[in-house]
């Protein structure tokens, strides 16, 4: 690589980085602060203030992008390489690919704060964010690993698998195209991942071992030397064991 592409790689990784420790800050809080003074969502859907959506959309959207950028490198390098080709600023416009395709899950994160909302009025969720209805884990578990096996999984995973392919058909010149092209990424993206972030609603929303166990799957799918059809079967029969191993645990 060239020393700009050397430089953004640097920034990504500083960025994912970032994002991690802002997620092991929000672990910590959620672990060592003491019960009267720390921060948590309201068991009552009624009771949620605009303040507790906040919160709870900022976490999620850290989480997005701790777990959701790593398996993005490939793509946005490869949006790199071809803007040095075409004599482009790789740097300017590589960063604008990377915010078009954050901003995907930004939105996403709407959907999950709003999906915690529910869950915690039917007290699914503890006041910990920790889950209390094993059958609902098992669904998710069961859920994530059925859409494995489904069409668009494949087709998604395709796209995500092939990076060069997918920016060579949907290229666009400047800002904006750059901008375009990333949110069109995030799109494959979340219908390519969407149902692996539910589980986190199954493990806990605290559950460091989880999001990782949950990043590993998702980028080496990505980067898996197999096909899209096997690479997402093999994540299915994952999630069906995890499936298993929560509904025989003690």
């Amino acid at each position: 690589m060239t020393r700009t592409q050397n430089t953004l790689f640097a920034a990504l990784l500083a960025v994912n980085l970032m994002a991690w420790a802002g997620v092991f800050w929000q672990y910590r809080y959620m672990t060592e602060t003491q019960m009267a003074e720390m921060w948590m969502p309201p068991s009552a859907a009624s009771a949620w203030s605009t303040f507790d959506f906040g919160i709870v959309f900022l976490m999620w959207a850290v989480m997005m992008i701790a777990m959701m950028l790593p398996s993005a490198f490939p793509t946005v390098l490869a949006f790199a390489t071809i803007c040095r080709r075409r004599g482009q600023n790789l740097f300017r416009l590589s960063s604008l690919f990377v915010l078009g395709y954050l901003s995907i899950w930004v939105l996403f994160s709407i959907v999950l704060a709003l999906l915690q909302w529910q869950m915690h009025g039917l007290l699914w969720l503890s006041p910990m964010m920790n889950n209390n209805n094993r059958a609902l884990a098992i669904a998710i578990l069961t859920l994530a690993g059925a859409y494995q096996f489904s069409p668009t999984k494949n087709a998604c995973l395709s796209y995500c698998q092939s990076p060069v392919g997918f920016l060579m058909n949907r290229w666009r010149d400047g800002a904006m195209g750059a901008y375009r092209m990333g949110t069109q990424h995030g799109v494959v993206c979340l219908g390519c991942c969407w149902a692996e972030m539910l589980v986190m609603f199954s493990v806990g929303l605290m559950n460091i071992t989880g999001m990782l166990v949950l990043t590993l799957i998702i980028t080496l799918e990505k980067l898996s030397p197999f096909n899209a059809a096997t690479s997402a079967r093999i994540g299915g029969l994952l999630f069906f064991a995890w499936a298993g191993v929560v509904m025989f645990s003690g």
